[in-house]
């Protein structure tokens, strides 16, 4: 009986390539043991169906207006990172501004889910309050990737890519800690607050749990995640500076997008540009627009086209 009709044909495909010489037939016999359906390296189901997205940027000049260009992701290419919306703060009034967006939040990372987006939820300082979850260990069984440029511990304000931030959020109005931006009239910084990620937004399915922008990078190459949505809290802080926020998900290459609608800013209008809380976090949302990505809403990720979701004829 011939070898072949008895070894797996992968198996035979990869010997018969190993000992092939003739350079000509290798991509020709590369192709014939590709991935083959049902075999994808995958945890979550690639399923079809396309959002239509609507990205808000802006031109690089103060005074250049919004435009807004309609396009489409797949479902299946998209993951959203949720940054740090933790159940307590220090800043209190920041606190209270994520206890009401936090059901709005979930709202939309529930239908997200429901039409196949990867959720990685980001608490970060509160990562081993997850540890023998199922949600670390799907993260951390990751197939490792390396990626194109360093993954930094903190990405700062990148002078050759933008301006100073539009508001002011270096004053440090207590010496008991190094929060800066905290609007509260008097802050008491000296309690412990709990950093489990609020208990309105629920991880749930096959979302996973990490602040390590290593793992975050295994687990969108492996999941074939080229859309990033993030949203969450702070806006001018660690929704731009973590290793896993938008500076340095630009500086991988990949496509990042702010939700506008589901973020804050840490910012107090006591400090310049001497405006209210709401226009100090649009005024950060324009700069991110100015300088570093789009914004969607977050709407844009509840729902996919009609059709867009049936089986493959």
């Amino acid at each position: 009986m011939p070898m072949f009709a008895t070894q797996p044909r992968r198996r035979f495909l990869q010997t018969l390539l190993q000992s092939c010489t003739a350079g000509a037939l290798l991509p020709q016999l590369s192709t014939l043991f590709a991935e083959e359906p049902g075999q994808s390296t995958r945890s979550i189901p690639p399923v079809p169906g396309k959002l239509s997205v609507a990205l808000r940027k802006r031109g690089k000049e103060t005074d250049a207006p919004a435009t807004t260009e309609q396009t489409e992701w797949n479902a299946s290419e998209t993951a959203i990172i949720i940054c740090d919306m933790w159940a307590d703060h220090p800043c209190k009034l920041a606190a209270q501004r994520v206890d009401r967006m936090a059901p709005r939040m979930n709202q939309v990372v529930s239908k997200a889910r429901d039409q196949g987006v990867a959720i990685i939820h980001a608490p970060s300082g509160g990562i081993q309050l997850y540890e023998d979850t199922p949600f670390r260990q799907r993260i951390k069984k990751a197939r490792p990737s390396k990626p194109p440029v360093p993954i930094q511990n903190w990405c700062y304000l990148n002078p050759e890519k933008e301006p100073p931030l539009p508001v002011d959020d270096t004053v440090q109005r207590s010496t008991e800690s190094t929060l800066r931006g905290c609007d509260d009239p008097i802050a008491d910084y000296k309690k412990n607050t709990d950093r489990h990620e609020h208990p309105a937004i629920k991880i749930v399915g096959y979302d996973v749990i990490s602040a390590n922008g290593q793992e975050i990078f295994n687990f969108l190459e492996q999941e074939q995640r080229k859309n990033i949505v993030i949203m969450g809290v702070h806006t001018n802080m660690c929704v731009l500076g973590r290793p896993f926020g938008i500076r340095q998900m630009r500086y991988l290459d990949k496509n990042i997008v702010l939700c506008r609608d589901l973020t804050d800013a840490l910012y107090d209008p006591r400090d310049r540009p001497y405006v209210s809380h709401a226009r100090g976090t649009e005024m950060i949302i324009e700069h991110i627009e100015r300088h570093w990505c789009p914004s969607i809403l977050g709407k844009d990720l509840t729902k996919v086209i009609p059709g867009s979701n049936n089986p493959d004829s």
